[in-house]
């Protein structure tokens, strides 16, 4: 596929070059904002365990709804379990860093998120197995938006700087003409 002339508008130009590379592959392991990625999932990830771990601790049934509360949170076993999972699974992520710490904190966001909703429609009906009031389903949207902005921290926007490796992978064209004008520069 040949690309566009310059005169053909920047969106057109970006839509029409190829994708063949992952934004995945461009974080050096080393990088900064990995450190980002590693103390949102590791925060999370302790806080879920923690509330996990106090609610098995006082041996709630494990689909009770009767209405125990950690934290101030409801809880029951099955959501006990649940959060200690995911926590360990955000502690892991905290360990590898990088970009899967990044991408693991931004799907939890999301899927914190998505079941705050769930929740919030299964509240005062049978179908609520995980015996969520409206504090949990709060709680679910304030830990999914956390994890989501740790995850895309220096990731997503705008305003990114150029030498983000995000940024460089988005604009190769600009970042190799930078990368030119900074060796002349310096030549």
């Amino acid at each position: 596929m040949e690309l566009p002339a310059p005169h053909v508008p920047y969106l057109v130009r970006r839509i029409a070059r190829p994708v063949n590379t992952r934004l995945d592959e461009h974080l050096p392991t080393d990088h900064k904002l990995s450190q980002v990625y590693r103390v949102g999932a590791g925060l999370m990830g302790a806080l879920l365990i923690v509330f996990g771990i106090l609610g098995l601790i006082d041996r709630i049934g494990f689909f009770d709804t009767g209405g125990a509360t950690v934290l101030a949170l409801n809880t029951n076993g099955a959501l006990s379990v649940l959060s200690i999972c995911i926590g360990l699974l955000l502690l892991v992520g905290m360990v590898i860093g990088g970009n899967f710490a990044s991408t693991l904190n931004i799907v939890l966001g999301i899927a914190f998120i998505v079941s705050g909703f769930v929740n919030l429609a299964l509240l005062d009906t049978g179908m609520n197995f995980l015996a969520f009031k409206i504090q949990n389903v709060l709680f679910s949207f304030i830990v999914g938006v956390m994890l989501m902005w740790f995850g895309m921290y220096g990731r997503v926007g705008s305003a990114l700087p150029h030498d983000n490796p995000y940024w460089r992978a988005r604009n190769p064209e600009q970042a190799a003409r930078e990368d030119r004008a900074a060796g002349l520069g310096h030549g």
